[in-house]
C-alpha cells in the first residue's frame, strides 16, 4: 500500500475505536523514566534515548524557552537521527533523515529530570507527540514505532514494553491518548510524503551530516543546506 493510500486510512481512524482499545490495553504512566532514558544492552552497553521528533515541534520547544527567559538553540533540542550516519575521523558524517530530541552527556533525553526520585519532562507541555502517545503506536505503513517490542496489540493499536501497561485509564484520558495518536500517524506520514517528493541527494563532504526532513535539507544547527 502506497504511503498516500496509508494516509488516507490514517485520516478515517476512528478515534472512539482507538480510544476503546487503549482503555482495554489499560495504561498509567508511573513516571519510571523507561522511555526517556538511554537503555542498557543484554551485552552491558548502553544505547542513548532516541525519539523522533518533527522540525515544527523543534521550533515550539526552542521558543519553549530554557527556564531563564532565553530562547533554546536548535542544537539544544534536536540532534541529527544517528541512523545512516557513518562514523568518521571528527565523529559521525553521511546523510539521515529525521531529528532525534537532544540527549544529555549520559545518553538520557535533555529534557528528561527526576523530582523526588520520580521521571519528570521539564517540557511536558510542549512535548512532541511520540512522546505523548507512548507507549502506544498505530500498525500503518510509514509511522514509527516507540523503543522496544510490541507486546499487546487491538486492532491497529500497538502497545509496546512498559511498566505503566495493564493499569485503568479514564476513558477521558484514553480518548485524549487517541486523538493524539491519530494526529502523531496522520503527522508522520505527511512527513514521510513530504520528504520523499522534495528530496535530492546532498553533497556531503568528509565530516559533514546532512538530515533531510519535510522542509528540504538542513545542517545539525537546524540551517538551511545552501544558505
Amino acid at each position: 500500500m502506497s504511503l498516500t493510500q496509508e494516509l488516507d486510512r490514517a485520516r478515517a481512524l476512528d478515534e472512539a475505536e482507538l480510544a476503546d482499545a487503549i482503555e482495554s490495553i489499560g495504561f498509567e504512566c508511573t513516571r519510571c523514566g523507561a522511555c526517556c532514558t538511554r537503555e542498557e544492552t543484554e551485552s552491558g552497553e548502553t544505547e542513548p534515548h532516541t525519539a523522533t521528533v518533527f522540525p515544527d515541534e523543534v521550533r515550539r520547544l526552542q521558543e519553549a524557552g530554557d527556564g531563564a527567559g532565553e530562547e533554546r538553540e536548535w542544537r539544544d533540542v534536536a540532534r541529527p537521527m544517528p541512523y545512516g550516519l557513518s562514523e568518521g575521523e571528527d565523529g559521525p558524517e553521511g546523510e539521515t533523515f529525521e531529528w532525534a530530541l537532544q540527549n544529555d552527556a549520559c545518553g538520557d533525553c535533555a529534557f528528561y529530570a527526576e523530582e523526588d526520585g520520580l521521571g519528570a519532562c521539564t517540557v511536558h507541555e510542549s512535548r512532541p507527540l511520540i512522546c505523548e502517545t507512548y507507549p502506544f503506536s498505530v500498525a500503518l505503513d510509514g509511522t514509527a514505532e516507540p523503543a522496544g517490542e510490541p507486546v499487546d496489540s487491538e486492532g491497529l493499536v500497538r502497545a509496546h514494553e512498559c511498566e505503566g501497561l495493564g493499569r485503568d485509564i479514564p476513558r477521558e484520558e484514553a480518548e485524549e491518548l487517541a486523538a493524539a495518536l491519530k494526529e502523531r500517524a496522520i503527522r508522520e506520514l505527511e512527513e514521510a510524503i513530504a520528504l520523499r517528493e522534495q528530496y535530492e541527494p546532498a553533497s556531503v563532504g568528509d565530516g559533514d551530516v546532512v538530515v533531510h526532513d519535510s522542509e528540504g535539507a538542513k545542517r545539525p544547527d537546524g540551517t538551511p543546506v545552501g544558505r
